[in-house]
């Protein structure tokens, strides 16, 4: 099947419904989107198809065929994401960083599709996992970045 990921066509050979995770990271080598729960549940997997957040550990391959994803790999190609990305790297968000890429895909879709979210909005938006517990850090670049401040 062909995929769009990172702006580049790829021909792969997976069950349709084989995760997309073990696509991107085992077929591709693309590395950056990590395995976390397999449940959906921890967010450290999540990749934006069409701009919107998923979950590639219960992704379906076939279901994002014709479809754009983006991963960690090339979230700085998009204005947002860079911004994201610099934020990260002033508030010092990460400190394992095994749940960053997520938790940066997150923030990239919650800002391109609200670009001045509440604080409610970003509570709603942000609820990846983070065994670190980097939350406030989480809050506080997304909330100055939602508020048009530096990054």
């Amino acid at each position: 099947m062909e995929l769009r990921i990172n702006q580049k066509t790829y021909q792969v050979e997976a069950d349709a419904d084989t995760p997309l995770l073990w696509v991107i990271r085992d077929d591709l080598g693309l590395t950056g989107t990590k395995y976390g729960c397999g449940l959906a549940q921890c967010g450290a997997c999540s990749v934006l198809v069409d701009g919107n957040v998923v979950r590639a550990c219960v992704t379906p391959v076939a279901g994002v065929v014709g479809r754009d994803v983006t991963t960690i790999e090339a979230i700085e190609a998009d204005d947002v994401g860079k911004r994201v990305v610099a934020a990260w790297v002033e508030h010092q968000v990460a400190q394992c960083g095994y749940c960053q890429s997520g938790q940066v895909m997150a923030a990239t879709a919650l800002l391109k599709h609200t670009p001045k979210p509440s604080d409610a909005q970003i509570d709603a938006a942000m609820v990846n996992l983070c065994r670190c517990g980097t939350y406030n850090a989480i809050h506080a670049a997304v909330h100055e970045l939602a508020q048009g401040e530096k990054a």
